[in-house]
């Protein structure tokens, strides 16, 4: 199927704004069925009062714990806070173990 750009106005703020091909055949390759109803603008303010965080699940930093690799010893520091049960890895050490399995 072939898309054409497509000319729609915002449910929220009333501004007309252009829903490309490109965005149709992606929205179709996940299988929405539904076009935006916003513009890119208030899809992203809906976002940040839904999530807090101006709408990205990784918008704020992580709080970082401070570790010592079980692999190869060097200081690191891990998104979890180490309980001491589990192997800790670098981010190096931890690509390969899991390669490895």
């Amino acid at each position: 199927m072939s898309f054409q750009d497509k000319s729609i106005q915002c449910s929220d703020c009333g501004t007309a704004f252009t829903f490309s091909a490109e965005e149709q055949e992606f929205f179709q390759s996940k299988g929405y069925t539904n076009e935006p109803k916003r513009c890119p603008s208030c899809r992203q303010a809906r976002k940040a009062e839904r999530y807090g965080n101006g709408g990205h699940s990784y918008g704020s930093p992580r709080q970082m714990f401070p570790a010592i690799c079980a692999e190869c010893g060097k200081d690191t520091e891990v998104p979890f806070e180490p309980r001491g049960d589990k192997p800790v890895y670098c981010s190096d050490c931890y690509r390969k173990v899991r390669l490895s399995r």
